[in-house]
């Protein structure tokens, strides 16, 4: 039928039509793509306490955790939404790549998970993970939503979310700028590589991820408080 009307349409019409079934086809795959996406994958350093959070939202209860060497998988009914499977992937630096790869593409969020009271000790470490997570090309391709989970609140000289995101945002542009040089000092001619994190001639903000969005929320996986993160699951799901 298109093929009709394309034949007796004037050329403005056809480019009119061309159009609207281009755009039409690129949603539906776009949207099916979206459906497909259920996972949340749990990512972050050793001992930032993922496996606590994923033993409390999957089993309903505490577990003794350890350092891993593989991925923990369950599956998290989400009220009115339907189930998201939630992988631990592990924190080891060995094998937390190969793992996140097998994942990524599925990965309707992410929670970067971080231990708030020993991030002064951690810091560069943390943002070099996290640098890496929103740099991958299928990240920057799929724009999942992603949540930094600002663990172990229960500590009283722990760091709040916006201390964090401060923090976070002064280590990751010292990052992005050694990281830039590196890539133009290895490029033919010095070219820019186009996974450039956030605005070029300005400090680093998570704000100018866009449409990348980036949200901060605080959590205790020792005392159960994760209710902000459940909150942010609903959301996504």
């Amino acid at each position: 039928m298109y093929a009709m009307l394309a034949e007796w349409a004037p050329p403005w019409e056809r480019s009119k039509m061309a159009a609207f079934v281009f755009t039409a086809v690129f949603l539906f795959v776009w949207r099916r793509g979206r459906v497909s996406r259920r996972g949340i994958c749990l990512v972050g350093l050793c001992e930032s306490g993922k496996t606590l959070i994923f033993s409390q939202l999957i089993n309903k209860k505490a577990v003794e955790s350890f350092t891993s060497m593989k991925e923990n998988v369950g599956v998290l009914q989400i009220e009115n939404k339907g189930a998201l499977k939630l992988i631990d992937v592990p924190g080891h630096e060995r094998v937390r790549q190969r793992f996140f790869d097998t994942y990524k593409t599925t990965a309707r969020g992410i929670v970067f998970v971080l231990d708030s009271f020993s991030l002064n000790k951690d810091i560069r470490d943390v943002a070099e993970y996290l640098y890496t997570v929103l740099s991958d090309p299928v990240v920057l391709s799929n724009r999942p939503q992603m949540l930094i989970l600002c663990n172990k609140q229960d500590h009283a000289l722990a760091k709040g979310p916006q201390v964090i995101q401060s923090v976070l945002e002064k280590e990751m542009n010292v990052l992005r700028n050694t990281q830039t040089n590196q890539l133009e000092a290895i490029s033919e001619g010095g070219n820019r590589k186009s996974c450039y994190l956030g605005q070029e001639g300005k400090n680093f903000e998570f704000a100018d991820l866009y449409p990348q969005r980036v949200e901060f929320a605080a959590s205790s996986a020792q005392t159960e408080d994760l209710e902000k993160l459940k909150k942010w699951l609903q959301s996504v799901a």
